[in-house]
């Protein structure tokens, strides 16, 4: 269609029934009468034109709208009703303004813009013309057969995080629809054998995977932005997870993927990333924000041509700006009402807690008014309450209402068994759910998510077969990644035969597995650890998309063992709801013992060899903990008491040879207990006659 000036475009368009002024909300694209009403924020903007597009590789729009700001603009927002728009239309926006950058305006007319309302968008791997990504407009009829929220307590809540496209992409999976969100599907019954109750989905939004593609010496692409924390927008599903097609069909696979869940009764937790976007720093590309109204959406430094960057990816959102605050709680509502996910880990989350200058608030209002909101009210929280700038709030992240990535248990249980000295106390203080940490903040243990690994580390075989990070296949010379790991390879780095070094491994696993689900506040394991997933030592794999990254579900049939231990503490911790109660432990809930059954001197220099009771109605749980190299007995304290001992877990025994519930867990048949070296014991007492 030629395109017309200005003032020719609205003395024709003026009458034309297919044309009205439109409203300002809502905003986005939505369906009204016979038509859909366009509405774009840009407060800064002199001229605002809409393209409609028949393809997402077309060069040149069929229509185009140029929208009149005496008509079609109301206060900030840029607003038109098209007749005869159907679900499926592709469009996107052209924005003029000023190019003034010590002002901190960006704006180029060359440039296709996103509609940040957008629930879907073709594709995300250019800039402009053919290659930029374009919104679609969505609307249509989902059936979801009266699915409602899942609300599982905390106190019931077993995480399983995982990436949608390594959980399926490689062969071995088996899956019909390899990498996708109907692949994962496929694996639903695995999950709910499992045991777990809510899967953290790594970022669905779509995002970009060009900014960090790396190439090998033959100029091939080796590796791309796997994990996907660079997103375009706020609003849209990851295409490139659709098994259908990327033309709107990735929103109706994805709302599939979370009523199948749910019918499992899954909870879907989102890891969304609010921070930050693929646009960058001044150097990056305009795809969206930048365009739109660079000076409002972006955090600039103090000469307004540069952004203060609190996540290290080049930008940082303004948060707490009111209307990239609304915007934000506009992108979780349409996550909960549209997509019925259950809740959010909020990535680099600290920084939605810093103000314009970038320093930390001590009441942000984003956070309150995202806890507070009436549509997110019983919506899972989730903050990893630090950012790239050296914010780090564990303990004291908002409020209650706000649960937290407890880094500090993951580095302390670790510490703890690799027998480091004096790591004692601080591993007590992480399976009783963490009280020095959160309780002057006013909150309880089921603000602690408590890890040993995540997507971002070592896997949980890697920690025990590492003893450094082995990244040189990312392309960064192995300066990626962090090098405190407390890990260790017991014997040699990497993959062994040596069934001396397996042993240990094995144990150690079992040992971080056993020491998750014993304690207090919110277990979460890293998808794959349950078989011994491996990165073969890259510990910062974000840019693998490969078989560093993807599942192998070999390592299934393998290591059943692992898988059955993984599966027999879930039912354990389930068999136990005193290990999971929303509140930490009192004097009388629980006790501590040395190795000769006597009340433990925390000041006494016998290593990290301890035990404890811990008081159950059905009969008290005794938990004995070696983490050094050489085995010890431990006197059973309760055995001059009438109690009796039943032996429920050893990690030195292989899984065949114990049980993980009380009703068949058999005599121990002594009052004292030999542990072998880097081993957990769990024994029920119960009392005689």
């Amino acid at each position: 269609m030629a395109e017309l000036p200005l003032d020719a475009y609205v003395a024709a368009t003026s009458e034309c029934s297919g044309l009205r002024r439109g409203n300002p909300l809502p905003f986005g694209a939505h369906a009204t009468e016979e038509g859909v009403n366009f509405a774009f924020f840009s407060r800064h903007a002199l001229r605002v034109r809409l393209e409609l597009f028949d393809h997402a590789a077309d060069l040149s729009p069929v229509r185009t709208f140029d929208l009149n700001p005496a008509r079609n603009r109301t206060g900030d927002v840029w607003h038109i009703w098209i007749e005869g728009i159907r679900p499926g239309q592709l469009y996107a926006f052209r924005v003029d303004g000023p190019h003034a950058p010590d002002q901190g305006h960006r704006f180029d007319f060359n440039k296709l813009l996103l509609d940040p309302y957008a629930a879907a968008v073709s594709h995300s791997t250019g800039t402009n013309g053919d290659s930029a990504p374009k919104s679609i407009f969505m609307a249509g009829h989902f059936e979801w057969h009266d699915d409602q929220p899942l609300k599982h307590p905390w106190s019931q809540t077993i995480i399983y995080e995982t990436h949608v496209r390594g959980f399926t992409a490689d062969a071995s999976s088996c899956s019909k629809h390899p990498g996708t969100y109907r692949g994962f599907m496929e694996k639903i019954s695995y999950l709910k054998e499992l045991g777990v109750t809510a899967v953290e989905l790594l970022p669905v939004q779509e995002f970009s995977t060009g900014r960090n593609w790396r190439t090998d010496t033959t100029g091939k692409q080796s590796t791309s932005n796997y994990w996907g924390y660079d997103p375009v927008a706020f609003f849209p599903v990851e295409g490139k997870y659709s098994s259908s097609g990327g033309v709107g069909q990735q929103t109706m696979e994805f709302k599939e993927l979370v009523r199948a869940l749910h019918q499992a009764d899954i909870e879907v937790i989102l890891d969304v990333v609010l921070t930050h976007t693929v646009e960058g720093n001044e150097h990056g590309p305009t795809l969206c924000f930048r365009g739109i109204d660079n000076s409002i959406f972006y955090v600039l430094t103090g000469d307004k041509c540069h952004y203060r960057d609190f996540t290290g990816t080049g930008n940082s959102i303004n948060a707490n700006h009111p209307v990239v605050c609304d915007h934000i709680l506009d992108a979780l509502r349409h996550w909960v009402l549209e997509m019925h996910v259950d809740g959010f880990r909020f990535d680099l989350a600290s920084v939605l807690g810093r103000d314009e200058m970038g320093n930390l608030q001590k009441n942000p209002p984003l956070l309150a008014r995202i806890a507070e909101d009436p549509i997110l009210r019983e919506t899972k929280l989730i903050a990893e309450a630090w950012d790239a700038a050296g914010a780090y709030e564990v303990g004291s992240f908002s409020e209650r209402r706000w649960a937290e990535w407890n880094g500090r248990y993951r580095d302390d249980v670790r510490r703890f068994w690799r027998d480091d000295v004096g790591a004692r106390g601080a591993f007590a203080s992480r399976i009783c759910g963490s009280e020095d940490i959160y309780r002057n903040s006013g909150k309880g243990p089921e603000c602690s998510i408590n890890y040993v690994a995540c997507h971002d580390g070592f896997t949980l075989n890697d920690l025990v077969s590492y003893s450094e990070k082995h990244n040189e296949s990312n392309g960064e010379d192995n300066r990626d990644g962090t090098d405190v790991n407390f890990s260790g390879n017991y014997g040699t780095e990497g993959e062994t035969d040596d069934p001396s070094i397996e042993l240990i491994r094995k144990r150690q696993i079992k040992n971080f597995i056993l020491t998750l689900f014993v304690s207090r506040g919110v277990p979460m394991i890293l998808g794959g650890d349950e078989f011994r997933r491996t990165q073969r030592g890259n510990n910062n794999a974000y840019c693998q998309d490969n078989e560093t990254s993807w599942y192998n579900w070999n390592n299934l049939r393998q290591h059943q063992e692992i898988y059955r231990f993984v599966r027999g503490m879930i039912s354990l911790r389930k068999e136990h709801p005193v290990l999971s109660e929303n509140q930490f432990y009192s004097q009388q809930d629980i006790a501590w013992f040395d190795v000769h059954g006597r009340p433990l001197n925390w000041n006494q220099a016998d290593g990290n060899l301890f035990a404890c009771a811990i008081r159950e109605i059905s009969g008290d749980l005794y938990l004995i903990f070696n983490p050094s190299g050489v085995s010890a007995d431990f006197i059973l304290p309760s055995a001059n008491l009438n109690k009796a001992y039943h032996l429920v877990v050893d990690t030195a025994l292989r899984t065949n040879e114990i049980a993980f519930d009380s009703e068949h867990a058999r005599g121990a048949g002594t009052s004292v207990y030999r542990t072998q070296q880097h081993s957990s014991v769990i024994l029920v007492a119960e009392p005689q006659g």
